[in-house]
């Protein structure tokens, strides 16, 4: 991922900010008893990315992918609309408890700008819902300059999407952040729909780690910035956040890990499982490049 990349990550803070102060407030909402679901992954499968991640001989790289980590954040979707039977093929593919986090198609988000989109939203849900029980939330991003003046787009595309699948929303226009009436409208019509709002930890845009959850539920994109050692250290303080909020009442954790330059991030990937796993006694699947690396922290 090149959005956020800067020429020298080392001269970044990339302390986590404080909560919003509305976090705790959402997260107290959450419905007692309710099992904490955790998916980690990359956002590629694809063995171009991934280098010497897959084993030699390796004939379906989806296939192998799925055996290593529980979801993967689908960017091929943005790209391109999926009909049906390749959503099946890949849901075939993959093991009993894999999931599946597919983007919303730039011709919806980006091309049309989420003008007129209604026939082109209705094909792409009914597409995605061929993952079944796989698929775990789509979500939304928009184009850099979509500002705060399309907002009613953005009201009637949340209102109109289907309500048999979650929905997540990440927005980049700087003014949906720095003005302070503006984001508490949006975040507020977030709320409203039960959208969740997507966190993004890159080293250029810090605004985007908003820290404010508008469902129990943290999406985070983190990029990494092939920096040898501040990216697991950013990795840490994530675990840290996380453990505070499942105190608080989180339920899910949707934790996908890319880097400017894609090349560690199944490292990475498997670096965050391992920290979970010690600090909130979980059992997630455990890669075996974390038992192969010796570079693992």
């Amino acid at each position: 991922m090149k959005f956020g990349k800067v020429d020298h990550p080392d001269q970044v803070d990339f302390a986590l900010p404080k909560d919003h102060p509305e976090t705790k407030r959402v997260l107290s909402k959450s419905k007692a008893g309710q099992p904490l679901n955790i998916y980690v992954g990359c956002a590629k499968w694809n063995r171009q990315d991934l280098k010497n991640f897959y084993p030699r001989g390796t004939k379906d790289e989806l296939a192998y992918y799925s055996t290593q980590f529980n979801s993967i954040e689908l960017n091929a979707t943005f790209y391109r609309m999926f009909g049906a039977e390749q959503i099946i093929s890949w849901k075939e593919k993959t093991p009993d408890d894999f999931k599946f986090f597919p983007k919303v198609t730039q011709s919806i988000s980006h091309m049309r700008r989420l003008n007129n989109v209604e026939q082109l939203t209705e094909e792409y849900c009914d597409n995605m819902v061929n993952f079944e029980e796989k698929l775990g939330m789509a979500f939304l991003q928009l184009h850099n300059n979509f500002g705060y003046k399309n907002v009613d787009r953005l009201k009637t595309f949340f209102e109109n999407f289907s309500k048999a699948i979650p929905l997540a929303c990440e927005v980049r226009h700087q003014e949906w952040f720095s003005n302070e009436q503006i984001a508490k409208d949006y975040f507020q019509l977030l709320e409203e729909n039960e959208i969740t709002n997507i966190l993004v930890d890159t080293a250029g845009r810090r605004d985007l780690l908003h820290m404010r959850l508008t469902t129990p539920t943290a999406f985070v994109r983190y990029v990494g910035s092939n920096h040898p050692t501040s990216d697991f250290s950013r990795l840490d303080d994530w675990v840290d956040r996380i453990e505070k909020w499942v105190k608080q009442g989180l339920q899910n954790i949707y934790f996908f890990v890319h880097q400017n330059l894609e090349k560690e991030s199944p490292t990475l990937s498997a670096h965050f499982i391992k920290q979970l796993n010690e600090r909130l006694d979980t059992d997630l699947r455990l890669p075996d490049i974390a038992k192969t690396n010796g570079s693992l922290p």
